[in-house]
């Protein structure tokens, strides 16, 4: 960054304070890094919960969907009340909550209690992501953002790095239960640090109206639930009733932001070619990488017969790039602009799927699949930055918090579609019988993420680049 430092917004007291932007750069990443380390780190570690707590796969499914659906489902109730009551402020409740939840999660004796716990940190990680986005991208000049969020979507990435074999060591050192407790420290030093030095701001501050607040709720919380319960082998006709009804819901959600003066989420920003291109391009890049996520672990386990340690060592040149590339790629959005970049990023992307998809077989080397892995990881960590600043930079700077919210629902929402329409790929042209099957599923399942990606560049040509 070339600054050195930042200059607060007086939210109203006629002051200013001069915050250091290294910092605020570590402090936000930090709360984007809690929440992604803690969905990543769980899943090594579920074998080991499920037979602790003597459980089945369907319940164990719950502890680990839990945390996600409260996320979709509170995130933008959360962001509204950081633009109301103070983004800092809020960043800060959510860690504490987040880890009060850890705390609860690592002395949780029985499934339930577990599941209660995951959602209790589900609320406090709901707004950590979006709050340090809007945190970040209000104290730092429109001609750096993209560096600042590169560099904030490169530590982020580490989660997908590190997670995995971190939740592995831990559970083979310790116990389960301290993939929860690593978080109790960590929280309280981030809240400390931030109400140091972390600039408080403040967007809109429209009140909160308690019936477009339940009404994202259950919409959120049932289409997420819905989606997930479809691709689980006990799929009931519950599941598409609960679906339709959230859909129900949110177009009645939708109503009432188009008719009420105080909108939770004002319609008139979709306006704007740039930020509904972004954030649709947004839900394709994800729905692409969440299907990826899925099934990539599974078949190196499945058809290569490694161990989930190599697991995570082999998908390196995939979630690696995220650390290396996001950075530079930033520096090059605040250079080049938006739409060069994420188009770029988002073929690459599209490129990497398919040439697995292609050139993977069930005999195949794994040294066939690394350098489309590095192409596609390059591709995500370019579009992921470009993407973040064209939607935040496409509103005025009061309505950042709003359009981060905005940003990360497209996000959450592509992960959990694209999941669900990769599973269903895979099951019709594939199956988890032999290696022979799965591998014809998983290539299926590569080819169609790569369409998803490559459909997202519809959108991306259309924006109108914001670059100062």
């Amino acid at each position: 960054m070339n600054a050195s430092t930042a200059t607060a917004p007086s939210s109203g007291t006629g002051k200013s304070k001069q915050f250091n932007t290294t910092w605020i750069l570590i402090l936000t990443s930090l709360g984007f890094f809690m929440s992604m380390m803690d969905s990543m780190i769980v899943t090594t570690a579920s074998t080991a919960i499920r037979t602790d707590l003597n459980i089945s796969v369907n319940m164990l499914q719950w502890a680990l969907n839990a945390y996600n659906i409260t996320i979709g489902a509170v995130l933008l109730v959360g962001v509204s009340m950081g633009e109301r009551i103070g983004r800092r402020r809020i960043y800060n409740i959510g860690i504490f909550i987040f880890t009060l939840g850890s705390v609860f999660c690592a002395l949780s004796t029985n499934i339930s209690l577990l599941v209660v716990s995951r959602i209790i940190e589900g609320i406090g990680a709901s707004v950590m992501t979006p709050m340090s986005m809007a945190i970040l991208t209000n104290s730092i000049p429109q001609n750096e953002r993209g560096k600042a969020l590169g560099i904030w979507s490169g530590i982020g990435g580490l989660a997908l790095i590190v997670g995995p074999s971190l939740g592995g060591f831990i559970v083979a050192k310790l116990a389960w239960q301290w993939i929860f407790w690593i978080n109790v420290p960590i929280g309280i030093i981030a809240i400390y640090l931030s109400s140091k030095l972390l600039p408080e701001s403040k967007g809109n501050r429209d009140k909160i109206n308690p019936l477009d607040t339940m009404l994202i709720i259950f919409t959120f919380a049932g289409l997420i639930w819905s989606l997930s319960e479809i691709t689980s082998s006990t799929m009931s006709m519950m599941a598409i009733i609960v679906g339709l009804l959230s859909i129900i819901l949110g177009i009645w959600f939708i109503f009432r932001q188009n008719t009420e003066s105080n909108p939770m989420i004002p319609l008139k920003y979709f306006k704007s070619r740039t930020f509904t291109g972004g954030n649709l391009a947004t839900f394709l890049l994800y729905a692409a990488m969440y299907g990826v996520v899925f099934f990539l672990p599974q078949f190196l386990q499945v058809v290569g017969k490694v161990d989930p340690l190599v697991v995570g060592l082999e998908i390196l040149p995939w979630t690696g790039t995220l650390v290396i590339v996001a950075p530079f790629a930033g520096k090059a959005v605040d250079k080049y602009g938006e739409k060069l970049i994420a188009t770029i990023g988002l073929i690459f992307q599209g490129i990497g799927y398919l040439l697995i998809s292609i050139f993977v077989h069930e005999q195949s080397s794994y040294f066939t699949m690394v350098i489309p892995l590095a192409l596609a990881g390059v591709g995500l960590s370019m579009a992921g930055p470009a993407l973040q600043k064209a939607v935040l930079g496409a509103v005025e700077p009061t309505a950042i918090g709003k359009a981060s919210g905005i940003y990360n629902v497209f996000r959450l929402l592509g992960g959990a579609v694209g999941t669900t329409l990769v599973v269903i790929v895979f099951y019709r042209f594939g199956s988890i019988i032999d290696s022979k099957f799965f591998t014809n599923g998983f290539r299926a399942a590569m080819f169609f993420s790569a369409v998803l990606s490559i459909l997202g560049i519809i959108f991306s040509l259309r924006f109108k680049n914001i670059k100062k």
